[in-house]
């Protein structure tokens, strides 16, 4: 085996140093156009396997827009005929430059192996019809001379969009592949507008008119108003009877007219609901029945109880935004319409009545009423904290709407960060402290950043720098432990025995002090000061 290697070593170098003599003998032939930059003894195994035949992934190395159809099991490669055969049993080289590599008998091709079924028309089709360029939406693929790679299976990757993207992009759902004229799956049932009467009978260019639209002819078939009749018909009423026809007429002929004295108000353009069921027609229809009714808005018939206080543009809203038919007291006016105003409610907003806001006084207040939190809340912080800590007085900087006790507020800014203990401690523990009287005091702007303004000096001044006491020198944040203290600093080093002397041994409290503390600073450093 070993020998084996030796000579097919050998073998190599006398082909690489001799390639220009051997290849001609060595090469089958010339490479097809497409492989012609591949030409050469140096280029053989980008293709081939040293010894072996053609190696697939080899050739999907290349053409990786294939390797990813195969690798998503989709496409002609991936059918059962095709799947696990070398790519050298159809594609085959060495045949002379213009060997052709991709061929195959297009007239008994069975194109359902693609993925895509030709039916109908689609059948009768030459490949070159369909397998264009121009249908490429790939840049990569569409640079390849010869491909079949590349359409999608969608109506649009061929054919123009007659209806310029206003109906779906899936045409099969109301044409077959046999012609796109007539549409012969469209039902007008499953339309918006289901045909009634005699309107199965009119002709579909009567309502769908062509146009010229963007230099071509367009049918319109969607955005037709259809709400009511006169969309189509003219009223020769001139509207005294309203736009609702069906109320008198039917779909069937508008020669027969329905009786008056069993009408349904129920369809004309404002039904009776609720409280109206019970007026009088004449309070509404004061003069004709057939004179027309502006029922468009409720101050039509209702006075404005909110004195223009909604009123947009000389327009009212309409009352049914907030009160029903059924009694003006009360209100539909909901949380999820109230978040899309100028002041959502968050938090405890949300579960607050509206007449806490709305009425304060005698009188319902809907506009103008504030939206910052001092506008309702009592601004408790004023003046003991610094404005530039909350702007324009917005108690959002620091709470949130849930609960007032949620702060959410960034220490650092202040130039006093909280670090260990501290940050476990409420805003009130420091900034809330109550008098010699017992009243609470705020503390913000006021509150110094020493240690002794919150603790007491349990050393009584001993470490005392001009007037400040600096705990941090030997206390950390998270304990009262002197875990930074390091005697070695002082003027009195510890070495020797003294190293394993406990700390009250020398440093004993004072007793005749009042109150008594333990003394820290010791004056006399001489032995016999200690050692007696």
């Amino acid at each position: 085996m070993r020998y084996a290697l030796i000579n097919r070593f050998l073998l190599i170098i006398v082909i690489l140093n001799y390639g220009g003599i051997l290849f001609s003998q060595i090469s089958p032939g010339d490479l097809a156009q497409p492989h012609a930059h591949l030409e050469g003894m140096s280029n053989c195994t980008k293709c081939h396997i040293l010894g072996e035949k053609v190696s697939n992934d080899k050739c999907l190395d290349c053409h990786k827009e294939l390797k990813v159809r195969i690798d998503q099991q989709k496409g002609y490669h991936s059918s059962a005929e095709i799947k696990g055969k070398e790519c050298v049993k159809c594609h085959s080289d060495h045949h002379g430059r213009k060997f052709e590599m991709i061929r195959f008998d297009k007239a008994d091709f069975n194109h359902s192996l693609t993925g895509y079924e030709l039916l109908g028309a689609h059948g009768k089709k030459e490949c070159k019809d369909c397998h264009k360029s121009e249908f490429i939406s790939d840049q990569d693929i569409r640079k390849k001379k010869y491909t079949y790679l590349g359409l999608n299976t969608t109506c649009l990757t061929c054919h123009s969009d007659y209806h310029q993207k206003t109906l779906a992009s899936d045409c099969a759902s109301c044409h077959d592949f046999e012609n796109f004229k007539p549409a012969s799956k469209f039902d007008h049932d499953k339309a918006k507008y289901q045909l009634l009467g005699k309107h199965k009978e009119v002709e579909c260019s009567k309502c769908h008119k062509t146009e010229i639209r963007n230099s071509v002819n367009f049918q319109q078939f969607t955005g037709i108003e259809f709400a009511s009749c006169t969309n189509c018909h003219q009223d020769v009423h001139n509207n005294k009877l309203g736009k609702n026809c069906i109320q008198c007429h039917s779909e069937e002929s508008f020669h027969v007219i329905k009786g008056l004295n069993n009408f349904d108000h129920s369809k004309t353009d404002y039904p009776l609901e609720g409280k109206h069921k019970n007026v009088d027609c004449k309070l509404c229809h004061k003069t004709n029945y057939t004179d027309p009714l502006w029922t468009n808005r409720c101050t039509n018939c209702h006075s404005d109880y909110h004195k223009k206080q909604f009123v947009k543009q000389d327009v009212s809203p309409d009352c049914s935004d907030c009160h029903s038919v059924n009694s003006f007291t009360g209100s539909s006016y909901t949380i999820e319409k109230h978040n899309v105003s100028q002041f959502p409610l968050n938090g405890s907003h949300s579960a607050t009545p509206c007449f806490v806001c709305h009425k304060k006084e005698s009188r319902w207040e809907f506009r103008e009423i504030g939206l910052r939190c001092i506008d309702c809340h009592e601004n408790i912080h004023e003046p003991y904290l610094d404005k530039k800590f909350y702007p324009e007085a917005s108690c959002q900087s620091c709470h949130g709407e849930s609960r007032w006790s949620d702060i959410q507020f960034d220490h650092d800014k202040t130039g006093f960060k909280l670090e260990g203990a501290h940050q476990k401690e409420t805003c009130r523990s420091c900034h809330f402290k109550k008098n010699d009287l017992g009243k609470v005091h705020q503390q913000f702007t006021d509150l110094a950043s020493s240690c002794t303004n919150c603790h007491t000096d349990i050393h009584y001044n001993q470490f005392d720098k001009n007037g400040i006491t600096h705990c941090n020198e030997c206390h950390d944040f998270n304990s009262w432990k002197a875990s930074k203290f390091d005697h070695n600093t002082t003027e009195f080093i510890l070495d020797g025995a003294h190293q394993q002397v406990a700390c009250n041994k020398c440093h004993k409290p004072l007793l005749k002090q009042q109150p008594s503390y333990v003394l820290y600073k010791i004056k006399n450093f001489r032995c016999e000061d200690c050692h007696k």
